[in-house]
């Protein structure tokens, strides 16, 4: 080979590694381009999934603080025409009731003894039912709730139940007790058992009654049961009064369960924390 041909060899020898060169630098770049934008979309893909995450959860706080805010409102509501029909029965309906039992007893001192037995069920009644009408207006009425306090007003509601049809209603006590540091949720708890009380009286079909009250460091834990015909929980429609225990126990962060079988009564659990 002669130096003339090797020569132009040499050069598109060179010219071909300077092409490769170019190729490889132009793939490098074209690569780097790639991963910039791929991050950049990806960057942008986060960034606008946490913005979007954030407004939906912005939007579920409004939500959940409003429905916090109707349910407070319609607990007011309810407290105060409450403590109305507290004030009716006991101003109003206990005058009435009082001014019988009196005419009743004038009018017994009035006829011969013969017929004086004869008023003696009327005036028991009418005794009775005065009875009743005052217990009830104190557990209808938060000022007078808060006033005689949580357990004695347990006590009184399950005192009432007792003499109304069942053979026993009990509260248990166990631990240290501690106050409520928020008082309107002592009336909201002590709604929520007379909620289950009532239910227990117009459907359970129960004999006995039981309230525990666990006082514990950090929290109580309330269970209420009775021994009634209960029901399956598969089946049962929720009614307003489960709805209206739920949503009241929601509102003062507490936790509440139902539980019933066919034939086991009902048994309600709420946990409330103290701290």
């Amino acid at each position: 080979m002669t130096i003339i041909q090797f020569y132009p060899n040499m050069v598109q020898t060179a010219e071909r590694l300077t092409s490769t060169a170019s190729e490889r630098y132009l793939l490098v770049y074209m690569i780097l381009v790639l991963i910039i934008i791929t991050a950049l979309v990806v960057v942008f893909f986060v960034v606008f999934q946490k913005r979007k995450n954030k407004l939906l959860l912005d939007r579920i706080e409004q939500q959940r603080a409003f429905e916090a805010e109707m349910i407070q409102v319609q607990t007011e509501a309810q407290e105060q025409t409450l403590k109305n029909i507290g004030w009716e029965l006991h101003d109003n309906v206990g005058q009435l009731l009082s001014f019988a039992s009196m005419q009743l007893s004038i009018l017994k001192m009035q006829v011969n003894d013969d017929v004086k037995d004869k008023f003696k069920d009327t005036t028991e009644a009418l005794s009775n039912g005065l009875k009743e009408v005052r217990a009830l207006s104190k557990t209808l009425n938060n000022d007078v709730i808060l006033n005689i306090g949580f357990e004695k007003s347990i006590t009184n509601e399950l005192d009432r139940l007792k003499r109304m049809k069942f053979t026993s209603a009990e509260l248990k006590i166990t631990g240290n007790k501690i106050d409520f540091k928020d008082r309107k949720h002592e009336i909201i708890v002590f709604r929520i058992l007379q909620e289950f009380l009532s239910n227990s009286v117009k459907y359970s079909e129960a004999k006995n009654l039981n309230i525990t009250l666990n006082y514990q460091p950090e929290h109580i834990l309330i269970t209420a049961k009775d021994d009634g015909k209960g029901f399956d929980m598969a089946t049962v429609q929720k009614g307003s009064g489960l709805i209206n225990m739920k949503s009241r126990a929601e509102l003062i962060g507490a936790d509440l369960a139902l539980t019933s079988r066919p034939n086991e009564g009902v048994v309600l659990k709420i946990d409330y924390p103290l701290s």
